[in-house]
């Protein structure tokens, strides 16, 4: 009886090739197996999931050319009938290019704030972890259980004694202390994702905290900075209590107060006030547009280490 080393093996010793496949046994697909078939009910649910999310967005575009008195007898889902611009003019002779100019302003200073103030105190927590810094943390922990419903009363108090009532400053200030909780947060896991070793390069080059902060920290934590310079952004952008209860000149005015000049005694420009509405997410979709991967990548490193 020949050996298998005689059958696979010429008298050489050495091994010879595989014989070719046969033309189309290489790419052959597998079937599926039981654990691999198409989800159905995960495909309905996430097309059911697009219509809730796409109908409304339908019925904001739509009304935007509408006329006022076609919105109700035609009703908001139905294409209009006689479309028109008017409502985007309508919309900028009311102000809003103002509302949006003092929203802008007051979004800038609390982004401004935000990011300076939690990424100070973001970096000490990280790095000095002392019971003075670990104290501060928890404090600003605690910062997330507090809504500003609560306290307005106590802020409008402060913000009166500061002279700054019925001033952009009197947005800035308590939206930005309100913010900074969440930033802090996102902040102190993404520097906690960096490397010690790095920070030990940094002390052997003779880098202070000053350095190490602009050199090290800062470019590592673009994501986490990122995340929070959009998330400020939101909360100043769509912010209504400090706006409504701060200030009262309509040349204070921010777009969330701005939408009022829509609504009159009798009656409401649906209309106008939806085209109003459209043209002030315009610009925090386009920051949304720029910065949506390192808001995610900042969410992503919340729980830090």
């Amino acid at each position: 009886m020949r050996s298998v080393v005689d059958e696979r093996t010429p008298a050489s010793g050495r091994r010879t090739a595989p014989p070719p496949r046969r033309p189309g046994t290489a790419g052959r697909v597998r079937h599926r197996g039981v654990g691999e078939r198409p989800n159905l009910l995960g495909g309905l649910g996430a097309l059911a999931w697009l219509a809730v999310v796409v109908l409304p967005l339908y019925a904001l575009v739509i009304a935007t050319f509408q006329r006022g008195e076609n919105y109700v007898p035609e009703g908001p889902l139905a294409p209009p009938s006689d479309p028109t611009l008017g409502n985007y003019a309508t919309a900028v002779d009311k102000g809003l290019l103002g509302f949006i100019g003092n929203t802008a302003l007051v979004t800038v200073g609390v982004v401004a704030l935000v990011v300076v103030l939690a990424a100070t105190t973001s970096f000490a927590v990280v790095r000095s972890r002392t019971r003075l810094t670990d104290t501060a943390f928890r404090m600003f922990l605690l910062g997330l259980a507090i809504p500003a419903q609560a306290v307005i009363i106590p802020v409008y108090v402060i913000i009166v004694r500061l002279e700054l009532y019925d001033t952009l400053a009197a947005i800035v200030l308590p939206t930005a202390a309100f913010a900074l909780p969440v930033c802090v947060l996102i902040l102190v896991g993404s520097m906690r994702d960096i490397s010690e070793e790095l920070y030990e390069a940094m002390a052997l080059d003779g880098a202070g905290p000053v350095r190490t902060f602009w050199r090290l920290v800062v470019p590592m934590s673009r994501s986490g900075l990122g995340t929070v310079a959009v998330y400020s952004a939101l909360q100043a952008w769509n912010g209504f209590l400090f706006p409504l209860i701060l200030t009262q000149s309509s040349d204070r005015r921010v777009i969330t107060m701005g939408l009022y000049e829509f609504q009159g005694e009798y009656r409401v420009d649906v209309p106008g006030l939806l085209t109003a509405v459209v043209l002030s997410t315009v610009p925090l979709f386009l920051v949304y547009l720029v910065a949506r991967r390192s808001l995610a990548d900042g969410l992503m490193g919340v729980g830090g280490k």
